[in-house]
C-alpha cells in the first residue's frame, strides 16, 4: 500500500486495459499514481502534481506524446519513460532524441517495467552538481573513467580511444537507451550521422573484449532498430 513518501508516478495512457494494468501493478509496489488519458490533461498533471517520473504513451487522442516530451524538456529534467506499440521504431527514436529517458515496447512485463522505473529514479536522484563517480562495475568488468583504465577481473583490457569513448558514454548513461544518432554525434562527431556501421563495429569490439559471451551479451545490449544500452546491476 502506498504512503505519502512514496514516489509519485504520472501515467499518461489512453488505452484503458493498459492504464488499468499500470495502475494496479504500480500501486501493489507501493507507488502513488496520478493518471490522464490525453496530452492536455497529462501536461496539467505534470505541472500541478510534480511527479517523480512519467510513463507516457505516444499515441494519445489529442496530440503526439513526443510533443509532451518536448514541452517538459523545455523546463525540466523529469524522467520520462515512453510506452510504445510494436513497429514504431521511428517514433521511439524521435522520442528518445526529444529527451525521453527510456522506452518500453507494448506488451511488457511488470518486472521489466519496475526495473526501468528504478533505474530512471536512481539517475534522477543523483545530486545536481555533485562530483561524478568515475568508477564503474558490471559483471567482471570494472574501471575508472578518469584514468581511462578498464579491467576484466584483475587483468587490464586495452581499449582504443574510440572504444573507450563509446564505453564511457554508455557508463555515464547506464540503464538508458542511447540512439545510434546520439552515439555517432557524441563519439564520432556531427559529420558521422550517415555512418551507423561505426557503432555496430565498435560495439562488437567492446563485446569481444568485455562480455563473457560476445554472441549473447549480458551488459552491452542492443535495442533493435534504436541503439544500445548498458545494463548494470540494480
Amino acid at each position: 500500500m502506498s504512503d505519502s513518501s512514496a514516489p509519485l508516478i504520472a501515467v499518461i495512457e489512453d488505452e484503458a486495459p493498459i492504464q488499468k494494468f499500470l495502475l494496479a501493478s504500480l500501486q501493489v509496489e507501493g507507488f502513488r499514481i496520478v493518471s490522464a488519458t490525453t496530452a492536455k490533461d497529462g501536461l496539467r498533471l505534470i505541472t500541478q502534481e510534480h511527479p517523480a517520473i512519467v510513463l507516457l504513451d505516444l499515441g494519445l487522442p489529442d496530440a503526439d506524446g513526443i510533443s509532451i516530451i518536448e514541452s517538459v524538456r523545455s523546463w525540466s529534467t523529469l524522467p520520462i519513460i515512453v510506452l510504445s506499440a510494436r513497429g514504431e521504431e521511428r517514433s521511439k527514436i524521435q522520442a528518445l532524441d526529444a529527451g525521453a529517458d527510456d522506452y518500453l515496447t507494448k506488451p511488457f512485463g511488470v518486472g521489466e517495467l519496475l526495473a526501468r522505473i528504478r533505474s530512471a529514479l536512481r539517475r534522477a536522484a543523483r545530486p545536481a552538481g555533485a562530483g561524478e563517480d568515475h568508477t564503474f562495475r558490471f559483471g567482471q568488468v570494472h574501471g575508472d573513467l578518469a584514468t581511462r583504465q578498464v579491467f576484466v577481473d584483475r587483468i587490464e583490457v586495452k581499449l582504443t580511444k574510440l572504444e573507450f569513448d563509446l564505453l564511457a558514454l554508455l557508463v555515464r548513461n547506464r540503464g538508458r537507451v542511447l540512439t545510434h544518432q546520439y552515439l555517432l554525434k557524441e563519439v564520432w562527431g556531427q559529420g558521422s550521422a550517415n555512418e551507423p556501421h561505426y557503432v555496430r563495429v565498435f560495439m562488437a569490439n567492446l563485446r569481444k573484449k568485455l562480455e563473457p559471451n560476445p554472441s549473447r551479451p549480458q551488459y552491452l545490449l542492443t535495442e533493435q532498430g534504436i541503439g544500445y544500452r548498458l545494463r548494470t546491476p540494480n
